[in-house]
C-alpha cells in the first residue's frame, strides 16, 4: 500500500491525523525555576494546527540534570500547572502532545547543576568538567526521579511520552561503551549497559501503564570507532520492544565532534537501519524538508514517520505547506 504525509498512523493506541510531527527543540526560554512560560503557550500552540504530533522540548527530570539554565522541568508539583496551559494550548487544535523526558547527566548544565553525575567519571569536555561516577543508590535516585515526572506527565495532561536517550544525555551515557566504563551490573556488555534504560522505562511503566505511548530518541551512531551504532542499538532496545511504541532516529552528541556532512535526509540511513529490526514505528528527523521527500521515504518504506523542527521555528504554517502540496517523489538525496 503506497504511504504518504496525509495518512493517519497509530503511535500507542493514539492515532496521529498525519504522518509529519513537530520534532523536540529548545526555546531557551524557561524560567530560572524552570517554569514553562506564555512563550510556550503561545510556541506550541501556534504550530500544532497542522502536525499529527507535537514533542515537547527536552524537559528534566531533576534539578541537577537541567540541560541549560533557562530549560524547562518537571522535578516537582510546581512544574505542572504551567505545563498543562502548553498542553491545553496544543489540544485546542484537536493535536496530542508528548513530553520529551531528559537528565543530562554530565552535560548537565554547570551553573545550575549542584551535582555533575554520569555512569562513569569520564568529562564531556572542559566545560562541563568531570562528574561524579554514580552510586547504586544515586541510580535508583534517579530512576525514581523519572518515575514522579511520568506521573506528573499525565497530571500535565500530556498524550505520552518521549524518554531522551539521545545527544549525549544520561541514559546515551550508560548506554554507549565510549561514556560507560562500569564493571558493575550497570557496565560491560550491552545487556548490563542497557539496565539503566530498562529501570527507566519499567518505572515510567509502572506509572503510567501500557495503553500510555511512551517511545524513545536515540542518537543511532556516535561518530566514533567503537561507540554505538545501529545494530548495537538493536540488541539494546529488542528486548524493551514489547514496552516501546516507536523509536525516533537522531545521532550524535556523545561526544565533541560532528558528522563529516550534513546533507538532505542525512540521519535516514540510521532510521533505515533501525526499522529493519523492530515492528515499532520508526520516527525519521533530519533536515527532511519537502514534501516529495518524505512522501519517497514513506513509500519507499524506510520509515513511518517525519519529524521536522527548524523550519516550524521559521515559520509556524510550514508544515500546512508540506502537507498540501504535493508533487512527483524525489531521490532520497534530492535538495531541500
Amino acid at each position: 500500500m503506497t504511504r504518504t504525509l496525509n495518512d493517519p498512523i497509530t503511535i500507542g493506541g493514539i492515532t496521529l491525523k498525519n504522518r509529519l510531527i513537530m520534532a523536540p527543540l529548545q526555546q531557551y526560554k524557561g524560567t530560572a525555576e524552570a517554569y514553562a512560560t506564555e512563550h510556550h503557550i503561545e510556541h506550541y500552540g501556534r504550530r500544532a494546527k497542522h502536525v499529527g504530533l507535537v514533542i515537547l522540548e527536552s524537559t528534566a527530570v531533576s534539578s541537577n540534570g537541567r540541560l541549560w539554565p533557562n530549560d524547562i522541568g518537571i522535578y516537582t508539583d510546581r512544574h505542572v500547572e504551567p505545563l498543562r496551559k502548553v498542553t491545553d494550548a496544543v489540544h485546542r487544535h484537536h493535536t496530542p502532545v508528548f513530553i520529551q523526558l531528559s537528565h543530562g547527566g554530565r552535560k548537565s548544565s554547570p551553573e545550575v547543576t549542584a551535582a555533575l553525575a554520569a555512569p562513569s567519571a569520564i568529562p564531556f569536555d572542559d566545560h562541563y568538567g568531570t562528574p561524579h561516577e554514580l552510586s547504586a543508590e544515586g541510580i535508583s535516585s534517579i530512576v525514581g526521579e523519572y518515575r514522579m515526572a511520568a506521573r506528573r506527565s499525565k497530571e500535565a495532561g500530556f498524550d505520552g511520552i518521549e524518554l531522551h536517550a539521545a545527544h549525549g544525555f544520561l541514559i546515551h551515557q550508560f548506554l554507549s561503551p565510549l561514556s560507560n566504563k562500569r564493571t558493575d551490573a550497570y557496565g560491560g556488555n550491552s545487556e548490563n549497559r542497557a539496565r539503566f534504560l530498562k529501570e527507566v522505562l519499567a518505572a515510567v511503566r509502572d506509572e503510567v501503564g501500557r495503553d500510555y505511548p511512551v517511545i524513545i530518541r536515540i542518537s543511532a551512531t556516535d561518530y566514533s570507532e567503537g561507540g554505538l551504532i545501529p545494530e548495537e542499538w538493536a540488541r539494546m532496545l529488542k528486548p524493551l520492544e514489547s514496552e516501546l511504541d516507536a523509536i525516533h532516529v537522531s545521532s550524535g552528541g556523545l561526544l565533541p565532534v560532528q558528522p563529516g556532512d550534513v546533507y538532505t535526509a542525512y540521519q535516514l540511513p540510521h532510521a533505515a537501519a533501525i526499522k529493519q529490526h523492530f515492528k515499532l514505528p520508526v520516527i525519521a528527523v533530519g533536515k527532511i524538508y519537502t514534501r516529495s521527500l518524505a512522501d519517497r521515504i514513506l513509500q519507499d518504506g524506510l520509515a513511518n514517520i517525519i519529524a521536522i523542527g527548524r523550519p516550524l521555528l521559521e515559520d509556524p504554517d510550514y508544515a500546512e505547506g508540506m502537507l498540501t502540496v504535493r508533487g512527483t517523489a524525489g531521490s532520497v538525496g534530492e535538495a531541500g
